[in-house]
């Protein structure tokens, strides 16, 4: 090995251990996520009897398993040929986007390679809500409609459809952490326009919702 080489390779070396060490590479790079564990779970209509709000939850964090098996959940592809998803979505449009708030930073959810793209770090969950829990819960779930990817629509079909598909969303949320015996709260109570300033979203983006997620305070 030449001196330059052997240089380049210790530098590679130093910058991926200070990159480990402090917890930026997730920072930088996208997160992939294990491949969602999509068969076992509580029958349907147990599911259903156990859904329901909570607005207590613990700081434990959730393992990359769970993150990866919600998020498929809530709108994952479910058709790999068609690339159609867990929940319906006018037209197709697939116009909601999942922005993933942790303690570590914002993310957005690339259903195609089951990953988390890195928005910005930082920890913006208090900012998700007006309510004191929001800080609390592990995951804050920022639905976000692109209106730009609905065409010629009009505006108040843009507003209906785009809430409508966030509602399906937010239900595959509490149906899988009924499941898991997860708690989980959707919640209306934002100040959306700081909110979308913070996150940098475009004019054309609108937050429609946000869904707390977390295991229950014990």
């Amino acid at each position: 090995m030449s001196r330059a080489s052997f240089i380049i390779t210790s530098i590679v070396w130093a910058l991926s251990i200070i990159c480990a060490t402090a917890g930026y590479c997730d920072e930088r790079q996208p997160i992939k996520l294990p491949n969602p564990q999509v068969d076992g779970g509580k029958p349907l209509m147990q599911v259903l009897r156990e859904r329901s709000s909570s607005r207590s939850f613990s700081p434990e964090k959730l393992p990359a398993q769970i993150l990866s098996n919600l998020l498929w959940a809530a709108f994952g592809i479910n058709r790999q040929d068609t690339g159609k998803r867990t929940a319906p979505s006018a037209v197709n449009w697939q116009e909601i986007d999942i922005y993933v708030a942790t303690a570590e930073g914002l993310y957005l959810y690339d259903a195609k390679t089951q990953a988390l793209n890195p928005v910005f770090s930082g920890d913006i969950r208090k900012a998700t809500g007006r309510q004191d829990f929001v800080r609390e819960a592990p995951v804050n779930l920022i639905y976000v409609a692109d209106f730009s990817r609905m065409g010629t629509a009009p505006k108040e079909d843009k507003e209906l459809y785009s809430a409508a598909d966030t509602g399906f969303i937010s239900q595959n949320v509490y149906l899988y952490c009924a499941s898991e015996g997860m708690a989980t709260v959707v919640r209306g109570s934002i100040d959306k326009q700081s909110l979308a300033k913070t996150m940098k979203l475009r004019p054309d983006q609108k937050i429609i919702l946000a869904q707390s997620v977390g295991y229950s305070k014990k």
